[in-house]
């Protein structure tokens, strides 16, 4: 068996070169566009006793360029956000808006009505309600006490 001389710099040095290049990637948008990686649009739920309601962050995406679609189970969200074309022959333009294709998967914690829901589309934020299944509504359990 050989004996190996622990150097405890280098072990630092590798970490610090990982933690380096993690940083590197996440300060630079264009990295993640060119190696394919998509933005998805932030989302919040909120639950009450009635229905589900879903909002959807999707800033300067029109209608026609969304694709919605709703399940008993989950929301079906994609689109794509088009870049607008300009050129300018002196200069450079430097952008930090994401544009492509993008989709999302939500789960919804209960059943729904998918065929009663309710959307808006207004300055950027689509708001849905989701009504719950009659069967999720008022779910009581009794339990029998020995």
């Amino acid at each position: 068996m050989a004996l190996v001389r622990l150097n405890p710099w280098q072990e630092l040095n590798t970490i610090q070169r990982q933690i380096n290049r993690l940083f590197d990637e996440e300060t630079l948008p264009s990295a993640f566009l060119e190696r394919g990686y998509s933005r998805v649009p932030a989302a919040e739920l909120k639950e009450t006793e009635d229905a589900i309601h879903l909002k959807v962050e999707l800033p300067g995406i029109e209608t026609k360029d969304l694709d919605l679609q709703v399940t008993e189970n989950a929301v079906y969200l994609s689109g794509e956000r088009k870049s607008e074309a300009k050129s300018e022959e002196k200069g450079v333009i430097k952008s930090e808006f994401h544009y492509g294709k993008f989709q999302r998967v939500i789960p919804l914690p209960t059943r729904i009505q998918n065929t009663n829901v309710k959307a808006d589309y207004k300055d950027g934020i689509l708001n849905l309600t989701l009504p719950k299944a009659e069967e999720e509504k008022n779910k009581v359990v009794k339990v029998n006490l020995a």
